[in-house]
């Protein structure tokens, strides 16, 4: 019984930044994982960045030293800082989130997706 709505997506040239959003919402008891996946044309969908309960953070190679996740856990949101960007960078991007609830099991949950476009 979780929502997730994510944002920040748009149309960027190359070297240029976005930040993408996620506010999760409904019954949560707690935030086990915050992450964010991509599916770009052709390809399979892959975890780009997470950040967990413990506070560690994993990158793709691909992005690392580029993308940062961030999170709040007390406002249930979570971030990713997207700096020079790449056309490989293109694809469907989509917020994560396993969470706890009360009276139930930890149960993942997504994101709509949004869509980010680096072209010139």
């Amino acid at each position: 019984q979780a929502q997730l709505v994510e944002s920040g997506g748009g149309l960027v040239q190359p070297g240029g930044s976005l930040r993408l959003s996620c506010a999760a919402s409904g019954r949560i008891f707690r935030i086990n994982t915050m992450a964010w996946y991509r599916q770009a044309p052709g390809k399979q969908r892959e975890l780009v960045a997470a950040i967990t309960n413990d506070g560690s953070t994993n990158y793709v190679d691909s992005v690392k030293d580029r993308f940062t996740i961030t999170g709040d856990n007390y406002k249930k949101t979570w971030y990713l800082q997207m700096n020079k960007l790449k056309p490989e960078d293109t694809a469907v991007y989509y917020c994560n989130t396993e969470i706890s609830i009360p009276l139930g099991a930890p149960r993942e949950y997504w994101g709509q997706g949004t869509q980010v476009t680096v072209s010139s």
